[in-house]
């Protein structure tokens, strides 16, 4: 399978492929809000309100498997980023980003993009940066903040 082929479901329950984001640089984040890492939303939002319509587009995965720092509901989640961070990119619904419940999308992203000790998702806001073809271009540590993403983004768009 391909990134384009796999399916994610939205905060509301509705199903979409990666594939509604073809031809567009992407990051996918897998996010938490009550993270240490959680401010890098104010960052992620700014790199789209830079690039949105340049092509790029941000896919954030709230995730509570990183010591119950993203407990409440998919739509709770959403809120918080968009309240507190002014989020527009889209959301999704809660997943496991690790382990054998990991979600196919992010078993396809950490088999493409390894990490440096493990391929598993070490922590909240691993970041991938694909380009417009679907292919992994490079994976990000949760403590790279957006803005460090920026030069390698420029070269995709």
């Amino acid at each position: 399978m391909g990134l384009f082929d796999f399916t994610i479901e939205t905060v509301k329950g509705e199903e979409k492929t990666v594939n509604d984001y073809k031809a567009k640089a992407m990051i996918v984040v897998n996010t938490a809000s009550k993270c240490g890492f959680t401010p890098q939303f104010d960052g992620l939002q700014e790199l789209y309100n830079k690039y949105k319509d340049d092509g790029l587009e941000i896919l954030g995965f709230p995730c509570n498997q990183f010591m119950n720092q993203e407990p409440g509901s998919s739509e709770e989640a959403e809120e918080y980023c968009r309240l507190n961070y002014g989020v527009s990119f889209p959301m999704f619904a809660k997943i496991d980003v690790r382990g054998k419940n990991a979600h196919p999308l992010f078993q396809h992203l950490t088999k493409e993009a390894p990490g440096i000790i493990s391929d598993q998702i070490k922590w909240n806001f691993t970041k991938f940066l694909i380009d417009e073809n679907g292919n992994v271009v490079k994976r990000y540590a949760p403590k790279t903040e957006p803005k460090e993403i920026e030069k390698d983004l420029k070269e995709l768009l």
